[in-house]
C-alpha cells in the first residue's frame, strides 16, 4: 500500500514593525471631515456601535470571542473601529479611522506589510500584475493579519480620502521634436485607430513598417501634462499610503458621512498600455470648487490611499506555493 503525503510551504509576507512613535496616527485624516475632532469623532464612534457589523475580509471565522475585533458599517463612507475583547465583551478601545468603500481594484501580490501591532495600523506594499508598486493603508488588517501569504495574487479593492482635489494644470505642455519619437507616436495612433481602437498583436512590427504620408504628420507633437495619469506614493516609512496623483474623472456621485455631504470621484490614476487601469474611488468634502469638477476632467489630488481584501472577491486569485508528495 502506498501512502502519499502533501506538504505546503506557506509563508507570510515580509513584515516591518513600527513603534508608536513611528506611527503617524489618524488626526490628519479626521481633519478632512471635521474641524472639531474632540467633539465629533467620539460622537460618531458612539453612534456607529448601534449599526456596526464585523467585516470578515479573508477570515470566514470572525467571532466576538477573538481578542481583537474590527467593527465597520455598510456605507460608502464609514468608520472602522478596533476593540480589544475579553470573554466576548469589549475591554478597551484600540483604534478608529474613516474609510471609503471602493468598487474597483487590481490583482496584486503583497510584498511587505508595514505595521504597528499595538494600533493595528498597517500599510501594504503591493505589486500589480504589470509590475507597478502601490502602497495602501489596510482597512481590514485586524481581520486578515494571519491569512496573508507570499506569492499569492489577491484582488485588492482601492479607495481614498482626498485631502485636496483640484483640476489639473492645463498650461503645462511639452513639445516633442525628436523625429523617431514623433514617428512612433503617429504610427501608434494610426494603427490603433485602424484596428477599431484595439492594439494588434503585431503592433511593434506594424510601427516599424509605418511611414508618414504627409509632411504634417512629422511636425512636432505637443503633449499636455495636465492630461496625464500619474501616481506617486509617500517617501516616509509607514506613511507611503499618503500619495499624490493625477488622473481623469470617470464617475461622480454624492453621499453623506454622518450628515456631512461628500462627493465620490472615480478617478483613473494609472493607464498604461496592456495593463488594467488603476481606478480609485476618492471621497472629498462637498465644496463649491469640488462640485465644479466634472466627469472627464483631469484632476490632481493629495490622497490617503486605502486597500481592502475580501474573500468573496478572490475568484480569480492564484497562489504559487511549493508542494511535495
Amino acid at each position: 500500500m502506498a501512502i502519499n503525503y502533501q506538504y505546503k510551504n506557506i509563508q507570510s509576507p515580509t513584515k516591518v514593525t513600527l513603534t508608536n512613535e513611528q506611527t503617524a496616527g489618524h488626526a490628519d485624516h479626521w481633519r478632512i471631515l471635521t474641524d472639531d475632532m474632540s467633539h465629533d469623532v467620539p460622537q460618531w464612534l458612539q453612534q456607529m456601535i448601534a449599526k456596526a457589523a464585523m467585516p470578515k475580509g479573508l477570515n470566514a471565522n470572525v467571532s466576538s470571542k477573538d481578542n481583537r475585533i474590527l467593527l465597520s458599517e455598510d456605507q460608502h463612507c464609514h468608520i472602522n473601529q478596533v476593540l480589544a475583547m475579553k470573554d466576548g465583551k469589549p475591554e478597551c478601545f484600540i483604534n478608529a479611522y474613516p474609510c471609503v468603500n471602493g468598487p474597483y481594484g487590481l490583482d496584486c501580490r503583497i510584498e511587505r506589510v508595514i505595521v504597528n501591532e499595538n494600533t493595528h495600523d498597517a500599510v501594504l506594499r503591493l505589486r500589480t500584475a504589470d509590475g507597478s508598486i502601490i502602497y495602501a493603508f489596510d482597512q481590514l488588517y485586524t481581520a486578515n493579519q494571519h491569512l496573508y501569504q507570499q506569492n499569492t495574487s489577491y484582488f485588492v479593492n482601492f479607495s481614498a480620502w482626498a485631502h485636496e482635489i483640484t483640476n489639473s494644470e492645463q498650461k503645462e505642455v511639452i513639445v516633442i521634436k525628436d523625429q523617431e519619437a514623433i514617428r512612433y507616436h503617429r504610427a501608434f495612433n494610426d494603427i490603433v485607430a485602424a484596428n477599431d481602437g484595439k492594439i494588434p498583436d503585431n503592433l511593434q512590427e506594424q510601427i516599424k513598417d509605418w511611414q508618414p504620408e504627409t509632411k504634417e504628420q512629422m511636425q512636432p507633437v505637443e503633449i499636455n501634462l495636465g492630461h496625464m495619469c500619474a501616481y506617486l506614493f509617500g517617501d516616509t516609512l509607514g506613511q507611503e499610503d499618503e500619495a499624490w496623483c493625477q488622473g481623469q474623472v470617470l464617475g461622480k456621485q454624492e453621499t453623506l458621512f454622518n450628515g456631512k455631504p461628500i462627493i465620490l470621484f472615480d478617478v483613473v490614476i494609472l493607464r498604461e498600455q496592456n495593463a488594467t487601469p488603476f481606478v480609485v474611488r476618492m471621497a472629498a468634502m462637498s465644496t463649491s470648487a469640488n462640485k465644479a469638477i466634472q466627469v472627464n476632467d483631469y484632476v490632481q489630488a493629495n490622497i490617503w490611499l486605502q486597500a481592502a481584501i475580501y474573500k468573496e472577491n478572490q475568484t480569480n486569485a492564484t497562489s504559487s506555493q511549493s508542494q511535495a508528495s
